[in-house]
């Protein structure tokens, strides 16, 4: 049996403007996906998808030899079909085929498992560590499998290859990767909240890419407030440039900042993460922060110790 382990990610800085060439601070989580594949005589493939609690959520069984669907199910009410998502891994097992004939080639078949270790709704990276952990089965480059059959810049395979920090940009229509040491001082006063729903990082890309306005003057900014995250000294400061950041976003993408949408009230900055409009943000608080986001209706509150590698 081989086994292959991927990390799940958060986008500090540079959402959207990360796809057209911005520096961007990424970060690992604790949290992840592994993979397991182990030969049996049928020639087939045998695949089951299991949550961070050990059921199984989805089934699916291919024809190795035509990579055709026999048959699938897909226990939930919502998000799809069993057949879309069937069809969606399909998709990304010929693509890695594509790009290394020898893979899936063999006497038999594959008995494959995947394990989440987060709730598939946190949004840290379900198929981006998917993609990964295929491609290193498949002994492809994760970067092109995902650009291949996903959309996306490519951060959440560098968090899922790397056990720090990264700065990632897209130059010249390649991932360009550098490890990186963000170890705030202040960490004690970062927490994560989840907005109780998943984004469609698909969508927000799409809408963004309606837009065909120059932005040069906005990416240059945004991968400088990416350089100075890694060298903020003081919470206050922090906070200065989360502001900033939001603003910037919120002007290109056309939508209010999470605080001002949601939190007016609160007193720390918050700054979304990704794509705009679920999923995690990144808070700056005390002890009380907490109770605040709680007695709001938001319960998943991650200390910064909690959720980052």
């Amino acid at each position: 049996m081989k086994n292959y382990y991927s990390n799940g990610k958060l986008l500090l800085t540079g959402e959207y403007l990360v796809l057209d060439g911005a520096k961007s601070l990424a970060i690992p989580t604790k949290f992840g996906q592994d993979l397991s594949v182990e030969k049996i005589q049928e020639p087939e493939i045998i695949w089951g998808s299991f949550t961070h609690t050990g059921v199984c959520w989805f089934e699916a069984v291919f024809d190795i030899k035509k990579l055709r669907l026999i048959n699938c199910t897909f226990n939930s009410d919502k998000e799809g079909s069993g057949e879309v998502i069937a069809e969606t891994l399909l998709d990304i097992l010929e693509e890695a085929k594509k790009m290394n004939p020898s893979f899936l080639v063999s006497k038999g078949g594959f008995v494959v498992k995947t394990n989440l270790t987060f709730p598939r709704n946190w949004g840290l990276g379900t198929s981006s560590t998917l993609i990964n952990s295929v491609a290193a089965w498949a002994k492809v480059d994760a970067f092109k499998l995902l650009w291949n059959s996903f959309k996306g810049s490519g951060y959440d395979i560098a968090c899922a290859q790397n056990d720090t920090p990264v700065f990632y940009q897209i130059k010249d229509k390649k991932p360009v990767v550098e490890q990186v040491a963000f170890n705030p001082s202040f960490k004690e006063n970062l927490f994560f909240v989840h907005l109780n729903q998943k984004q469609d990082s698909k969508e927000g890309i799409a809408k963004f890419r309606e837009s065909n306005i120059n932005f040069d003057k906005e990416i240059k900014r945004i991968s400088e407030i990416s350089d100075a995250f890694l060298k903020v000294e003081s919470l206050e400061k922090f906070e200065e440039l989360i502001v900033e950041h939001e603003q910037i976003i919120s002007s290109i993408i056309k939508l209010k900042p999470v605080k001002e949408n949601l939190f007016p009230d609160y007193f720390g900055a918050i700054k979304s993460l990704g794509a705009w409009g679920g999923d995690f943000v990144l808070v700056t608080g005390n002890a009380s922060t907490p109770t605040y986001f709680k007695n709001k209706g938001f319960k998943t509150i991650l200390t910064y110790k909690e959720m980052i590698l």
